[in-house]
């Protein structure tokens, strides 16, 4: 059984600065939970409710957020270098200058995430689900878009340089001033 898994998140529910390194938080109902600044390097949270969770500035390098539900969490500022986030729930979630470099978003859900100024170079974001995204600035050089969904994003002065295309879909898109 997970560490938190009972807790029940409310927005006055406060782990900010927290050092949970390490934790198993599988399946964990954090959901409006305060985690500004925590320490979550190589925490399990697979399948963790995290829907509305402050995790800005927190630290999730190598964390498991493995299917993880992440919908309007606020991770921005957040280190989630070389993190799981394979199948995990990202809609409209505030990654405003995340640094996800090495960061796995296979199949992700970020349909209307922010991702301005966002560091993702390295990251894997086959088959993603990028619809009406904000990657305005963000920095995905050598990142791996195979068929991702990015219909609709804002891709506005992002570097994509040798950045993985294969089969994405950028139909009405947003590409000024973007490299290629």
């Amino acid at each position: 059984e997970s560490l938190l898994m009972n807790i029940e998140g409310n927005s006055s529910t406060n782990f900010s600065n927290a050092n949970l390194y390490r934790a198993d938080l599988t399946e964990a109902y954090l959901g409006n939970v305060d985690l500004m600044g925590a320490s979550l390097n190589h925490t399990d949270l697979t399948r963790a409710h995290l829907v509305f969770a402050d995790l800005s500035g927190a630290y999730l390098m190598y964390a498991d957020l493995t299917v993880a539900f992440l919908q309007y969490a606020d991770l921005s500022d957040a280190n989630l270098q070389s993190a799981d986030l394979t199948d995990a729930s990202l809609n409209y979630a505030d990654l405003t200058d995340a640094y996800l470099r090495y960061a796995d978003l296979t199949d992700a859900n970020l349909q209307s995430a922010d991702l301005t100024d966002a560091y993702l170079r390295d990251a894997d974001l086959r088959n993603a689900n990028l619809q009406s995204a904000d990657l305005t600035d963000a920095y995905l050089r050598y990142a791996d878009l195979t068929d991702a969904y990015l219909r609709y994003a804002d891709l506005t002065n992002a570097d994509l340089v040798y950045a993985d295309l294969k089969f994405a879909n950028f139909e009405d898109a947003t590409v000024t001033d973007a490299d290629f």
